[in-house]
């Protein structure tokens, strides 16, 4: 495996560093920027006309990651040339209206189970429910590796874009295959988030919206929690996720980010669904907590060899917001961890696909997570 990254900013594109000699070699190139910059259809012929025979995949971001920090140019690009394994793309467009059931799991359906070793998806993040998503692919490719992400926009939700193949549009997801018998994929998923205060029932809810938390408006309710974080919602919402599980005997967990707030109805927007009947309960952390759990996700990951490997990094806008100048940290610990032969790109997301563990394939949709996928050849 080769790889060579680039990052746009006053202008121009700059090499951060160049090893691959015939660019005709590049199979994959990925693109991670700001919605607008993204947007821009020069971009996507630039990397089409110099890379001629790579897929040109990527998705606007709440922030780049490049290496062991948060790059703050406008676009990072990585481009990957496999000496062994080889790459299948599959590409869906929708409408507001289309069963994002079918979208789904046609998705997947499209790439071959012959030598296929991962998927990585990335999906528009405001339009696509990212449990139904999960829910999907799994139908289709459970005994697969399944990991990805769903698109940002830094923090204002308000549109999210991706590129595959094509200049960057909203509604619509991409699924990468890696295949080859000498190609591994492994990957590693942390929260760092601690649980809080009383055990709750959630008593009305309607996929992601949640109106009722033990048969009381869930809005006031929650309120009564932030105490003066209230009035800075839904902002400081992102520093009190939900946890939430099936039933006391579910043992894995999974946290759901607020993204709106409806005082009218005292509902909450979260970024992904919320069962009716579901256990909940408030979470918090501080700095130390994410950033174990960035070193707890990067422990998770199996390397045979000190290859040159790909690190495909997908952690949640929330961390970035709450870690601030500190966000460098959780990226330096990372390969602190896993060790610079791993290159390491990604993006802060709207949401994070992942299994709990290498044991459970079976994919999740997290929120407030640091989600690792590294991929190398003998």
């Amino acid at each position: 495996m080769k790889i060579e990254s680039l990052s746009y900013s006053n202008e121009k594109w700059n090499y951060e560093n160049e090893s691959i000699e015939d660019k005709s070699t590049i199979d994959l190139v990925l693109l991670f920027g700001d919605t607008d910059t993204l947007s821009s259809d020069e971009h996507y012929s630039f990397f089409q006309d110099r890379y001629p025979n790579a897929q040109v995949i990527g998705s606007s971001s709440s922030g780049n990651v490049l290496g062991a920090k948060l790059n703050e140019n406008m676009i990072v690009a990585t481009a990957i040339s496999l000496e062994k394994g080889y790459i299948k793309t599959s590409i869906m467009d929708f409408e507001e209206n289309d069963d994002l059931n079918l979208i789904s799991q046609e998705l997947v359906s499209k790439l071959p189970d012959e030598n296929l070793k991962s998927i990585f998806i990335i999906s528009d993040g405001l339009n696509m429910n990212g449990t139904i998503l999960a829910q999907n692919v799994n139908k289709i490719k459970p005994n697969t590796l399944i990991t990805g992400g769903l698109a940002g926009d830094d923090a204002r939700f308000e549109k999210t874009k991706i590129i595959a193949n094509s200049e960057a549009k909203e509604k619509r997801i991409v699924a990468i295959g890696f295949y080859g018998e000498e190609l591994h994929v492994s990957s590693g998923c942390y929260a760092g988030w601690d649980e809080f205060g009383a055990q709750r029932i959630i008593t009305k809810s309607i996929n992601n919206v949640v109106y009722e938390i033990d048969n009381k408006p869930a809005l006031e309710l929650y309120k009564k929690y932030l105490g003066d974080e209230a009035k800075n919602l839904p902002g400081s919402g992102l520093r009190f996720p939900l946890s939430i599980k099936k039933d006391s005997q579910d043992t894995n967990s999974v946290i759901r980010t607020l993204l709106a707030v409806d005082e009218e109805t005292q509902s909450m927007t979260y970024a992904g669904d919320v069962p009716q009947g579901y256990i909940a309960k408030l979470m918090k952390t501080d700095i130390d907590g994410l950033i174990d759990g960035s070193e707890t996700a990067a422990k998770d990951i199996i390397q045979r060899n000190n290859n040159t490997a790909l690190g495909l990094v997908v952690s949640c806008v929330g961390r970035k917001l709450v870690m601030k100048d500190l966000t460098d940290e959780e990226l330096e610990t990372i390969e602190d961890t896993i060790g610079e032969n791993v290159h390491l790109t990604g993006f802060y997301s709207y949401g994070e696909l992942a299994p709990f563990s290498q044991e459970l394939k079976t994919c999740e949709l997290h929120n407030q997570t640091m989600t690792l996928t590294v991929i190398y050849e003998d």
